[in-house]
């Protein structure tokens, strides 16, 4: 038996244990060690750049769109702020809310997918049409229109943000949990009047770890891209927070006298989102058997002989 088949009837403790598995091993992958470092490099940037700011990213320092200089390495902005400084500071408030929104998309769209693959009937038809109505508006514009209602607040940006993600979510899971709901390990469990909401906690849920990991990332990916582009058309931080999105549209007039306002936070926000959907992609890999370490294709091949000579 493969270990993908292995993987598919394995008790819920067994795969939480391959769940962290694939993320080692893709974090061992020549794939996953880039995504890894690019992101731990960003997300360094974004947390410890506040406490590293040489000066406060509000403060005028200088003439507008001056060039970079000994002091402010990156030049000034429109308002002569510090360039870099505000860069090492408007990162970790966007960080935080993709993490949130991805966090929101994941638990409204894996409860709605495992709900409707395990209880099937009306419940499931309910649950997946209204999952085909939200996928009918894009995600930036899903997210513009609940913000335009009521307001750019940053607890609606991530709402909006993470319940445009539910849908995918939501598809994705109940397909993987259709096949994992007719395992016997389930029927089992139902036999012994366990409510339906704790079995599926309990049960499917835990099966579903390598399909939820790599869906995190894609998620993220998409969370970091839209709310930069809601930050971008001023729907995030009021100003004069910094935020590496409204960098890109409050510099881009001043393109030609100090261009580096407006090119290292799309690069640092290009670079973020390149190395979470890097690493993503080794985790799919690792999950679905693609990629495996050398140890472990060495170990495939000695049971391989063992059970030659054995046959």
């Amino acid at each position: 038996m493969s270990a993908t088949a292995d993987s598919a009837i394995a008790p819920p403790r067994l795969q939480r244990r391959q769940g962290v598995a694939a993320l080692r091993t893709a974090a061992r992958t020549a794939r996953g060690k880039v995504g890894l470092s690019i992101t731990a490099v960003i997300v360094s940037v974004a947390v410890i750049g506040p406490f590293v700011a040489p000066d406060s990213s509000t403060a005028f320092v200088g003439p507008p769109f001056a060039k970079p200089s000994a002091h402010f390495w990156l030049g000034s902005d429109t308002l002569g702020r510090d360039v870099l400084s505000r860069l090492l500071d408007g990162g970790w408030v966007l960080l935080l809310m993709a993490v949130a929104a991805t966090s929101f998309g994941l638990v409204v769209g894996g409860a709605a997918g495992i709900s409707a693959a395990y209880l099937r009937g009306r419940t499931d038809g309910f649950i997946m049409r209204s999952v085909d109505v939200i996928l009918a508006f894009p995600s930036l514009v899903f997210a513009l229109l609940l913000v335009s209602l009521v307001g750019p607040k940053l607890w609606l940006i991530v709402v909006a943000v993470g319940f445009s993600h539910a849908p995918q979510v939501a598809r994705v899971l109940r397909s993987s949990a259709l096949d994992i709901s007719e395992r016997d390990y389930v029927k089992s469990v139902e036999l012994q009047g366990v409510r339906p909401a704790k079995i599926m906690w309990s049960e499917i849920v835990p099966n579903l770890i390598s399909p939820l990991m790599v869906e995190a990332g894609l998620r993220l990916t998409y969370s970091i891209v839209i709310i930069s582009g809601l930050s971008f058309l001023g729907f995030g931080q009021a100003p004069p927070a910094p935020n590496w999105g409204y960098m890109i549209n409050e510099n881009r007039i001043g393109l030609q006298s100090n261009p580096w306002g407006v090119i290292v936070p799309a690069l640092l926000i290009a670079l973020l989102t390149i190395g979470v959907n890097t690493f993503t992609d080794a985790v799919a890999r690792v999950a679905i058997g693609v990629e495996r370490r050398p140890v472990e294709m060495a170990r495939i091949g000695e049971v391989d002989v063992k059970a030659g000579e054995l046959a």
